[in-house]
């Protein structure tokens, strides 16, 4: 809007972004709730929990791992050479789903097995058999994990690269194009920037996220990530840059809401919503100053 004027921004896209920031955490909330509910009646609410999760866990990594297989088979490999067709590539998904499917069954089943050999009878009650199920899932979280970074790599990074891919194109050509190539060491330097930003300042959002929304179980947190790497998923493969961290907190309600009201922490909900809410205005105010202050140095430059 500073630099060439109010015209010049496609506000219809403007708002299919907007909207999609609402959506995207609703749909994850959603997805996650159900798939608390889902876990503790198939698993926990039974005499056996142990064997239940042997039956049931390979079928929730199933799932996930479908989902992320599709939208990459069928949206992602064009773009590095790959194109194939949408049957093909949703028959390559499932059987990839399979294989992952298959081999968590199998680790899975040993880790159940001998964390329920080292805990007692699996049948004593208490809380023991739900522990060594919780620490079955903890294990199996890798799964989901993979898939919450792959799903982060897919979104964020590209919102990050996607201007500075533009620029590079203007620089590189000197005309402004509809469409910038993205050169590989482009992905290297989100790539670098994505590892380094969790490495210095990531633990303070995954303390937030992970303790401070709601209490969180390996299994609470494995249906949280699940249900947050598809919707990221499925918003990649359309095109829409929602937020991953957005998604995540909304999936980790969710599964707050699953447990009851009483088990969120509104104050620390509240905050985040504000947060939200602030930084879109201060990041186009910052955007420009920053411009404003670049034009003036730029036109003192180059005089009268």
């Amino acid at each position: 809007m500073v630099a060439v004027g109010f015209e010049a921004v496609r506000w219809g896209g403007v708002a299919t972004i907007v909207a999609s920031w609402v959506v995207t955490p609703i749909l994850a909330g959603a997805l996650s709730f159900l798939l608390v509910l889902s876990v503790q009646w198939l698993i926990f609410n039974k005499d056996d929990p142990a064997l239940y999760a042997r039956r049931y866990v390979p079928v929730y990594i199933f799932a996930a791992v479908l989902i992320t297989s599709v939208v990459t088979f069928v949206k992602g490999l064009k773009h590095v050479g790959l194109d194939l067709s949408t049957p093909m590539a949703i028959l390559y998904s499932v059987l990839f789903a399979v294989a992952v499917a298959v081999a968590v069954a199998c680790v899975g089943r040993a880790v159940i097995n001998r964390m329920s050999f080292e805990g007692g009878d699996s049948h004593s009650g208490g809380q023991s058999r739900f522990a060594n199920v919780e620490r079955a899932f903890g294990a199996l979280m890798i799964v989901t994990a993979s898939g919450m970074a792959f799903a982060h790599g897919s979104n964020d990074v590209a919102n990050a690269i996607g201007p500075l891919a533009a620029i590079v194109g203007v620089v590189t050509t000197g005309a402004v194009a509809s469409k910038s190539a993205v050169p590989p060491w482009l992905l290297l330097v989100g790539a670098v920037g994505i590892v380094v930003g969790l490495a210095t300042f990531g633990y303070r959002v995954m303390a937030t996220i992970g303790r401070k929304i709601t209490e969180l179980t390996p299994s609470r947190g494995f249906a949280a990530e699940f249900a947050a790497a598809s919707t990221v998923m499925v918003a990649s493969g359309t095109g829409l840059p929602v937020s991953t961290t957005q998604t995540l907190v909304g999936a980790v309600i969710g599964v707050g809401l699953a447990r009851g009201v009483g088990a969120l922490d509104f104050g620390v909900v509240r905050t985040i919503f504000v947060s939200w809410i602030v930084t879109l205005p201060a990041g186009a105010a910052l955007a420009v100053l920053f411009y404003s202050i670049l034009s003036l140095i730029l036109t003192e430059r180059a005089g009268p």
